[in-house]
């Protein structure tokens, strides 16, 4: 192995790999810079607000790439009502946003009811995590006016669920981590 190495002068072993190298830290730099800028670029949007203030409705009207929890019970459980299921649709809807932020798709919409700080810190911890721009958008919307559009649903959310969800609502802030919260108070879907 020694008269392998002897064979080749030193000088240019070390040369090679000098040029070598620094071409291979330049290359990974420059990708590192790339994925950097990619990421800068991607956001995610988390809606805010109690069922049938508008959600579904304003995330279908502006066409962004949305996660609705609602469509990931329905895959689970064949059932987009059944909540006996929200650990796994949850950790679900999860996965599926690394996964977009990932293979870097420009922006991803939670819509789910997020209610409380506690329910939108883990789209937060991985929006820091993945270095992108985190948003809120809050559906301000009396609930009268949502059970009235609860009650003409396909899919009517009980009266009693609504009330409770409507107490545990807390409206977003920037303090939890968002760069900006959009609120929405117009009561039309």
């Amino acid at each position: 192995m020694q008269d392998d190495l002897n064979r080749f002068p030193r000088r240019n072993l070390r040369r090679d790999l000098r040029r070598n190298g620094n071409l291979a830290i330049r290359s990974e730099f420059a990708s590192f810079r790339r994925l950097r800028a990619i990421m800068s670029l991607m956001r995610i949007v988390v809606l805010v607000g109690l069922p049938g203030s508008g959600k579904s409705t304003w995330l279908a009207r502006t066409g962004a790439g949305g996660l609705s929890s609602d469509v990931i019970r329905g895959l689970l459980a064949d059932d987009e009502g059944d909540q006996t299921v929200n650990r796994r649709v949850f950790q679900t809807l999860r996965y599926l946003l690394k996964q977009r932020l990932q293979i870097g798709r420009p922006e991803t919409t939670i819509d789910a009811t997020n209610l409380t700080p506690a329910e939108r810190a883990p789209y937060i911890a991985i929006g820091k995590r993945y270095g992108c721009e985190i948003e809120a958008v809050f559906f301000d919307v009396p609930l009268d006016v949502c059970r009235e559009r609860n009650r003409r649903r396909n899919r009517a959310v009980p009266e009693g669920a609504m009330t409770k969800m409507a107490r545990k609502l807390a409206a977003p802030a920037v303090d939890e981590g968002f760069s900006r919260v959009t609120v929405i108070t117009e009561p039309h879907p």
